[in-house]
């Protein structure tokens, strides 16, 4: 359970994408509201732990009130640069199940020039998010930080696809590693989840954690496998973000706890599913906004149950 106290000296540092998303569902549609992977982990971590934003946006960025309320989190957003040029802008839309979003629009704006530089004030970051992007970039991050406990980095199969060799090199210097179930196959050329994570682990990792969206996630280490099913829904208005915030919620409660230990991270996978299960149910930071930290502890002590004889 989560203690009263928050351990404000505990560092947290994402780096990520922040966007304005155009997002069309069954469910409805909503234009050019705040997203990006860093907003979204940074709101999901926010409910147990502080949390240090590396990002950019254009000029024409003025979602001033969002950014007021991260502030209001305690997202510390000294490391949000405003450059010349348009903010990053996706637009998807969900049908179906909604189990994968089709692109319709990407314009990378300034994020896709954008050289992260850590700022002096973050490189003592002990718990390091590299959010979803070119694996040279993650890597030159990663350079900047002086001694960090736990760094965990999400890929996408883009990356797998085109950087491969950077990729790998970059998994040779993180702890954990956060991909779908086909991005695992894809990575390794194998067909079953298990071996195929067995084989990532040998390549550096302590950790694999596949996600398998609304069927939960896995945990695999070197000697332990866990496996959590998916927080029940009823209605999913708008999965953006779920894998962000979800990596978010488990990081969060890793730097509030400060431990490590395999015991710990189931618990935080748990926290991960949770949080991700109110992003889903509306558009953008929405479901997020009217979420307060006892509806996150209430509903991880349902899941519990859930997975508990």
């Amino acid at each position: 359970m989560l203690s009263t106290v928050y351990l404000y000296n505990m560092s947290l540092l994402c780096v990520g994408s922040v966007a304005l998303d155009t997002i069309e569902t069954p469910h409805g549609k909503a234009g050019s509201i705040l997203g990006g992977s860093a907003v979204y982990f940074s709101y999901g971590a926010s409910f147990m732990s502080p949390v240090r934003l590396v990002g950019v946006v254009g000029n024409d960025f003025s979602q001033e009130e969002e950014l007021e309320l991260l502030k209001s989190r305690r997202v510390d957003l000294r490391g949000l640069r405003t450059e010349n040029g348009k903010t990053f802008r996706w637009t998807g839309r969900y049908v179906g199940d909604m189990g994968r979003a089709e692109t319709l629009d990407v314009a990378l704006g300034v994020f896709g020039d954008f050289q992260p530089v850590i700022p002096p004030y973050y490189q003592d970051s002990r718990y390091v998010f590299l959010a979803n992007g070119s694996p040279k970039l993650q890597r030159k991050v990663l350079s900047q930080i002086r001694k960090p406990k736990l760094v965990v980095c999400d890929t996408m199969n883009y990356w797998i696809a085109n950087e491969k060799k950077a990729l790998l090199s970059l998994i040779e210097r993180i702890d954990g590693l956060i991909v779908n179930n086909d991005e695992v196959m894809q990575l390794t050329g194998m067909y079953h989840t298990v071996s195929a994570a067995r084989e990532i682990l040998k390549w550096g990792p302590k950790m694999l954690i596949v996600k398998k969206g609304e069927h939960g996630a896995l945990l695999i280490t070197k000697n332990d496998f866990f496996a959590i099913p998916g927080y029940p829904i009823e209605v999913v208005r708008d999965p953006t973000g779920a894998g962000d915030s979800f990596a978010g919620g488990m990081m969060g409660y890793l730097a509030h706890s400060d431990d490590v230990s395999v015991k710990n991270l189931k618990k935080a996978l748990l926290y991960g599913n949770v949080v991700a299960s109110f992003t889903i149910e509306d558009f953008g930071l929405e479901g997020l906004k009217d979420t307060s930290r006892k509806q996150v502890q209430d509903r991880y002590k349902k899941l519990l149950s859930m997975i508990t004889v």
